[in-house]
């Protein structure tokens, strides 16, 4: 059943970093019949508030996109809460979706799903081939269950349920608060605030040995909508760039592009994460004709400029959730 510029679309996280680019992107192409859950309204955790937003917004679509997620710290301080928060919303939203006939379900997963040790690239065939990467795995679980959730209700009750594995996100609007933040709105923050204390050196964490591929959140909004589109599918699909960069590479692009000249001093007591992620990006290309468009270094760029533009407000905001 394909889907309908008047479909009514219910956006979980659709007020959030990635969420905003994807809501911005269908209204720019014709669909306005969109609702954002919030949390204060819906708790997404409990199944009494996902049966009520069910029942107020009778959606045609629904965009799960909502998660609780952080950097290795947060990881690290919330496994518990990490793995029942991302299951639990998924548990009920794709149960409800079920019992609600809605048309198609679109379901984000998370790149930290596949095993610790992926040969690279990462291909989605080798997701079972292994337990997660320690740090983030309760996290990586829960959002797995939710693909084997997909699958068995596609082929038991018929629900149109996709599943997609973006890498790491990274652009204008990220979290760049000190202990929650990924890596590069991390880096972005550490450098300018260096560079405008005139600091001369940074630290940063681990061995700068491993390497990541990043994705740029306004590539992945599209990527999304092309899949919501033309994608029914049961099998995962990554979602990716495709192209990889050690982390003490980037860590000394985000020092240049955010023009920090001191000197960076890596802790190898703290955690490094994955040893390497990289994508296959080829099920995207090939079937929904997806590839990222915003290189690094440009991307980064627009990081580092968007942040510059509104360090007074996000420090204003670090301070009052600290004192508050």
């Amino acid at each position: 059943m394909k889907i309908a510029r008047t479909d009514r679309i219910v956006i979980t996280g659709g007020a959030g970093f990635l969420g905003g680019f994807v809501v911005e992107i269908l209204r720019a192409r014709g669909y306005q019949n969109i609702f954002i859950p919030r949390r204060k309204d819906f708790d997404l955790t409990s199944e009494a508030d996902v049966r009520r937003l069910y029942h107020e917004q009778r959606p045609d679509i629904v965009m799960h996109l909502a998660a609780e997620v952080g950097g290795i710290g947060a990881n690290r301080d919330n496994p518990g809460r990490f793995f029942f928060a991302n299951l639990a919303m998924g548990l009920h939203l794709i149960e409800h979706a079920r019992i609600n006939k809605i048309k198609k379900f679109l379901q984000v997963g998370t790149i930290c799903a596949y095993p610790k040790f992926t040969p690279v690239p990462f291909r989605e065939a080798e997701l079972w081939n292994g337990y997660p990467e320690e740090t983030n795995a309760p996290y990586g679980v829960a959002k797995k269950s939710l693909l084997v959730m997909c699958q068995s209700y596609r082929q038991q009750y018929g629900l149109n349920a996709i599943y997609l594995l973006p890498v790491n996100l990274y652009g204008p609007r990220d979290n760049f608060h000190p202990h929650s933040s990924h890596v590069i709105p991390a880096l972005v923050r550490k450098c300018v605030e260096a560079r405008l204390a005139g600091a001369k050196q940074i630290t940063a964490w681990g061995t700068g040995a491993v390497s990541r591929e990043f994705l740029y959140v306004e590539d992945c909004a599209e990527g999304l909508v092309l899949a919501l589109e033309n994608y029914d599918s049961p099998e995962p699909m990554n979602l990716g760039s495709g192209r990889e960069i050690t982390i003490k590479n980037l860590t000394e692009l985000v020092a240049r592009l955010s023009r920090f000249e001191g000197q960076i001093i890596w802790d190898p007591t703290k955690p490094d994460g994955q040893p390497r992620r990289c994508l296959d990006v080829s099920r995207a290309r090939d079937t929904i004709g997806f590839s990222a468009r915003t290189s690094l270094e440009d991307g980064l760029l627009k990081t580092i400029t968007w942040f510059e533009s509104h360090l007074h407000e996000l420090t204003e905001r670090d301070y009052s959730h600290a004192a508050g």
